[in-house]
Parts: structure tokens; C-alpha cells; sequence
């Protein structure tokens, strides 16, 4: 039962990024490519961070440690979500540049979003990687785990949902990215770093007093809105 437990949780907060990987993804080796490069960047950046953050841990196990730890990963990753744009502006030119010499068309705008995809499932990967699929692996175990701030949800359950709603906002929200510069619209890339930010934030309402119960759901609402508005991004110029 706790095997069946463990990949439970390991299905909910990784699931449906499966599934998009399996639809879109795997029969394209260029965006297969695209996704473990972009998953490596990803993780080398929190790897990075990390070690940076490990030289604070004197300070202490407070929890208003974690405001400047999550404003630095959140600034850091925008940061890299930018330099990621640049490169794909380069690559694009270039790949053009080749399908005009052997009288190929250039990237069409579905192909752009594709690669977009691949990109931001990389950053939800490296996500889940690095603070869900390590803190799962428990729950393979003979029990589960219930914090005392928050014994309504199983430790476990929190953990996958969280993972789930970021995998989303991060895969999703590099979509939102890519069109807001490619149409020059500075409300779409304005919401890609406020909704990072925000999300971020919620995660440390699970650290009062039955929080669980209101930011997890608040995490997920992100993930929807993030979709939302990704699909209405899509909708409104026919792509």
C-alpha cells in the first residue's frame, strides 16, 4: 500500500508533465534536445544558489530566512528566463538562415511555442527534480507524515500538489514569456515574474498554523491562472 502511496504522489506532481511530454515532445528530437538542455541550465542555477545560501545557514532554522532565499531564486530565474529568450532569438535566426539556404520554410509560430514549452517543462522539471521528487522518496516507506502546523493533508500530498502547480506555472509561464517580447506586450512579461513571485510566496503560508489548507489551493489557483492566461495569449492572435 505504500509503494502504491508513493507513486501516487509521484503521478500527481508529475503526471500530467508526462503527458505533455509523451503528446508533444517526444517524437522531436530537436525539442527533446531543447528540454534537457534547458533542464540543466535550471539545475545547475539552483545548484549554484544552493551552495551560495549554504554559507547563511548559521543564521539559523528561522523561517524569515526563507523571504530573501525565495526573492534571490525567484530574481535569479527571471533572470536566466531572459537570457534564455536572447539565445532562442539566435538559434531562431540561425535556423532560418538554414532553411533559406536548402529552400525550407522558416519556424512556423507553432513550432515557436513548441520550443517555448520545452523550455519552461525543463524549468518545471529541474523544479520537481530539486524540491519534490527528493523529499517523495520517503513516502515508498511503511507510513506517511503529517506536520503538526498542518495535520489536515499528508506531508506528502502538500509536496506533490506544490510541485504539481509550479511544473505547471513554469512550463506554461515561458510561453507566456516568449509571446509577450515576440508582440512587444510588457502586461504579458510583467506577469510571468509577478506570478513567480506570488507563487513563491504562498508556499510559506504552509509554514502557520493549518496554512496548508489555504496556500496549497492558492499555488494551484496560480497554476490556473497562469494557463488561463497562456491560453488566451494563444487564443487572441490565432496561434
Amino acid at each position: 500500500m505504500t509503494v502504491a502511496s508513493g507513486v501516487g504522489y509521484t503521478l500527481i506532481a508529475l503526471g500530467p508533465g508526462f503527458s505533455l511530454f509523451f503528446l508533444s515532445i517526444v517524437s522531436k528530437p530537436l525539442l527533446i534536445l531543447t528540454l534537457l538542455a534547458s533542464t540543466l541550465v535550471w539545475l545547475a542555477s539552483l545548484v549554484a544558489l544552493a551552495i551560495v545560501w549554504r554559507g547563511f545557514l548559521p543564521l539559523g532554522s528561522s523561517d524569515w530566512i526563507c523571504l530573501p532565499l525565495l526573492a534571490s531564486s525567484v530574481a535569479l530565474q527571471e533572470f536566466l528566463r531572459v537570457h534564455f529568450w536572447r539565445t532562442f532569438k539566435k538559434v531562431e535566426s540561425s535556423l532560418n538562415g538554414v532553411a533559406v539556404r536548402i529552400s525550407k520554410p522558416p519556424l512556423r509560430p507553432s513550432e515557436k511555442i513548441e520550443i517555448a514549452i520545452a523550455l519552461g517543462f525543463g524549468h518545471g522539471l529541474a523544479h520537481s527534480i530539486m524540491f519534490c521528487l527528493s523529499l517523495l522518496t520517503p513516502a515508498f516507506g511503511p507510513g506517511t507524515f503529517y506536520l503538526r502546523s498542518c495535520p489536515q493533508m499528508p506531508f506528502f500530498l502538500v509536496i506533490s500538489l506544490i510541485s504539481l502547480g509550479f511544473l505547471l506555472i513554469h512550463t506554461f509561464s515561458m510561453v507566456i514569456f516568449f509571446k509577450g517580447y515576440e508582440d512587444h506586450n510588457s502586461g504579458l512579461r510583467f506577469f510571468v515574474p509577478a506570478m513567480h513571485a506570488v507563487a513563491s510566496s504562498l508556499t510559506l503560508v504552509n509554514l502557520v498554523q493549518n496554512g496548508c489548507v489555504i496556500g496549497t489551493p492558492l499555488v494551484m489557483l496560480c497554476a490556473a491562472l497562469t494557463l488561463f492566461v497562456c491560453g488566451k495569449s494563444l487564443w487572441q492572435k490565432g496561434d
